[in-house]
């Protein structure tokens, strides 16, 4: 471990050489490559500075100790020693969860994609509700959101929805969501005071770059149409509305929510890009979707992942038996808890399959 945290730090100073030559600063793409690598390998480097202090500490105390007879100067150094012995455990752990190998989607923007399942009209309310809370985390986070398609309910919510959320390392957080969302809740549409369960799906992509996917021209066949619902004039007057599809794998994205038409289907291709990216990689890498299901769940977007509860205001998390009490919080976005919680399941997860490899 500790061979591999020299490499980073050695990588981490001549990347801060680079950054000062006038070729790279003149370069913008390459300034940016740079600067994201020095950032991501910051955190790890100022780890393992403090532990290298820690250790130059107790072994200088220790060295003074053997020329001194003063006893407040012993007393003063055993503690130092006894400091610095204390903090070292906490950084080896904090370093070994540093050197774990980051998901490659994690600094990327997500495309969510809601779909009212079991339950009839209150399935999709539910699934309204499911978009209204990542709404709100997203506004927590500052993040910017951008609905792709949406087919509304009669009875309010949606049948489905899919929306962009655009933000700081959006993914690393987003992604536990993936998968069955159940309600039990006495339904706004029945008169009687029966608790119903519903459930919704959801599916949670990260945005594919162009260089990650080759996506065919002749691959495509794309309509355009007059849009449907609110929107003004242009819905009776423009064909706004884009439907893409892509013939290979039969995927289909319509865009209807702007305007403009080039803006419609810019929109659409990034939907289509991610759910291509994401079947490739799923038909390609089953082994490693199995491992990440077995880890924490994020694999399968069939498998029931959570539970919201009305009644007793309570929310559980089936994958790690984490049970809170907040339901009213967490349905207004109030998703740091959960998500800190499987955060760490999944760093544990990947820190054991590292120690049993290394055994």
């Amino acid at each position: 471990m500790f061979d591999q945290l020299e490499i980073i730090e050695n990588r981490y100073e001549m990347l801060n050489e680079l950054l000062s030559d006038p070729e790279v600063v003149s370069d913008s793409d390459k300034l940016r490559e740079y600067s994201k690598e020095q950032s991501d390998l910051q955190k790890t480097v100022e780890a393992f500075r403090e532990y290298k202090q820690h250790k130059e500490t107790i072994e200088e105390s220790r060295m003074m100790m053997q020329e001194t007879d003063d006893k407040e100067m012993l007393e003063m150094l055993k503690e130092e020693i006894s400091d610095s012995e204390k903090k070292i455990p906490e950084l080896e752990d904090r370093l070994k969860l540093l050197l774990i190998p980051k998901d490659p989607n994690d600094d990327k923007n997500v495309i969510i994609e809601i779909r009212g399942a079991a339950g009839g009209d209150e399935a999709q309310i539910f699934a309204g509700n499911l978009f209204r809370m990542y709404s709100r985390y997203a506004e927590e986070n500052n993040w910017k959101i951008e609905v792709v398609e949406a087919n509304a309910s009669d009875h309010g919510g949606y049948k489905e929805i899919s929306f962009m959320i655009q933000g700081d390392a959006a993914f690393s957080k987003l992604k536990f969501e993936n998968g069955a969302h159940r309600v039990q809740r006495v339904p706004e549409t029945e008169s009687g005071g029966r608790i119903h369960t519903s459930t919704a799906t959801v599916a949670v992509l990260p945005e594919v770059e162009d260089v990650e996917i080759d996506i065919r021209n002749e691959d495509l066949k794309i309509d355009t149409y007059r849009s449907s619902g609110a929107g003004g004039q242009h819905v009776n007057t423009t064909d706004s509305a884009v439907r893409i599809t892509h013939l290979p794998t039969g995927t289909v994205v319509t865009s209807q929510d702007e305007k403009s038409q080039i803006k419609n289907r810019e929109r659409a291709m990034k939907v289509l890009k991610a759910r291509v990216y994401d079947m490739m990689q799923r038909e390609a890498e089953a082994e490693y979707a199995e491992k990440r299901k077995s880890a924490v769940g994020t694999g399968d977007r069939s498998e029931r992942i959570r539970t919201y509860n009305y009644p007793q205001n309570r929310v559980t998390d089936h994958r790690i038996g984490l049970t809170i009490q907040k339901l009213d919080q967490i349905i207004e976005g109030k998703l740091d808890e959960i998500i800190e919680a499987l955060t760490i399941e999944e760093q544990t997860s990947k820190l054991e399959e590292l120690n049993n490899a290394s055994l």
